[in-house]
């Protein structure tokens, strides 16, 4: 695909990282940020599945589709840096991260909320740390950088037999605000507008809302950082949706 230049306040020409993406939500997203003429970096850690979205991506949007799949164990630190490294000498740049990574584990009262289950949900937060630490330059350098995680619904109301993993949700939502002030910070100190934003989206549930997910995630590129650093965006399946 040939490069193409950002244009203002769009995704098209960004480059943009999907995080644990060759989930149903992250092919829904990668659909909507081709079709919108962005290129997106696939990261995943199962090459059959990478090597199976890629397949059915290029057979959807036509073999110069600008997709790219990366096989990378995120919740490894120097796997990670060396990605960053990968994508950077391919593309030059890196304009969004949207981080996917997550799970669901959970039941049985708080007595039920075993070490085993909090380690495997922890996994999520240990991705999120170590992407957002490897691309925060580039997502800093770029004119509209973006990072949005996918939360819970339960951070507001945790439950005693969900406590693991509200309790991470809200650990990772933590982070991605601290990410934001960052942007904020490094903008004040180089007397420039804010062009970084970092966004919580929150879901109750995420099946049935891959495509509502997706146009929110192009969307990022449409409206100002100021508009959207550190903001909360809840998700809601649509009455429609449920006929």
């Amino acid at each position: 695909m040939a490069d193409q230049a950002p244009t203002g306040l769009s995704v098209s020409g960004r480059v943009v990282v999907l995080a644990g993406g060759t989930s149903a939500a992250g092919r829904a997203i990668a659909r909507a940020l081709l079709a919108s003429g962005a290129r997106v970096v696939i990261v995943g850690s199962h090459r059959d599945k990478l090597e199976a979205v890629e397949s059915a991506l290029r057979e959807a949007q036509g073999p110069e589709a600008g997709v790219h799949t990366e096989l990378c164990d995120l919740t490894s630190e120097p796997e990670v840096i060396a990605l960053a490294q990968r994508v950077r000498g391919r593309f030059g740049r890196v304009d969004g991260l949207i981080h996917l990574v997550g799970g669901w584990r959970g039941g049985g009262g708080l007595a039920g909320q075993s070490d085993e289950d909090y380690r495997a949900l922890e996994a999520g937060l240990t991705a999120l740390r170590h992407s957002t630490r490897a691309f925060d330059a580039d997502l800093r350098a770029s004119d509209a950088g973006r990072l949005a995680i996918v939360s819970s619904t339960a951070v507001a109301r945790p439950l005693a037999g969900g406590a693991n993993y509200a309790a991470v949700k809200a650990a990772s939502e933590a982070w991605t605000r601290a990410v934001g002030q960052g942007f904020a910070k490094a903008a004040r100190d180089a007397g420039s507008e804010l062009s970084g934003a970092a966004v919580i989206f929150r879901v109750k549930a995420l099946e049935g809302l891959e495509e509502e997910l997706a146009a929110s995630g192009v969307a990022l590129w449409a409206q100002p950082a100021t508009d959207l650093n550190e903001s909360v965006i809840p998700l809601v399946v649509n009455a429609s949706q449920t006929q």
